[in-house]
């Protein structure tokens, strides 16, 4: 069984819980199975009004953004077109082209469907 922790093969079972030999983090099976339906559960991407967000759908800024370094500012209600849902960090979980900018990332609590 590998560790659901760091991944690794190096594990052994001491009772009814399982120990990982190089991280030390210590589950059982009852454990992992929470896991693992945790992972399943549905993590979709809505909106800042609560819609759920796709691949390939058309949004719309509804406040203006500053780029963080650079001087640039996106405009509230810019048509941003095709984008990718993505999990990008900190919260940003939204990929698309800008014209004229290029690829940046989005947080969808700024983003209204169009």
């Amino acid at each position: 069984m590998t560790c659901p922790s760091c991944k690794s093969e190096n594990t052994y079972e001491d009772g009814n819980i399982w120990i990982c030999a190089e991280c030390s983090h210590e589950w059982s099976e009852a454990d992992l199975a929470n896991v693992l339906e945790d992972e399943n559960l549905d993590h979709s991407v809505k909106d800042a009004n609560g819609n759920t967000l796709s691949d390939g759908d058309s949004v719309i800024l509804i406040k203006d953004l500053k780029i963080k370094g650079s001087s640039s500012t996106l405009k509230g209600g810019t048509k941003v077109r095709n984008i990718r849902l993505s999990n990008a960090g900190d919260g940003h979980d939204i990929a698309c082209k800008i014209e004229g900018l290029g690829s940046i990332n989005l947080k969808s609590e700024f983003v209204r469907k169009a």
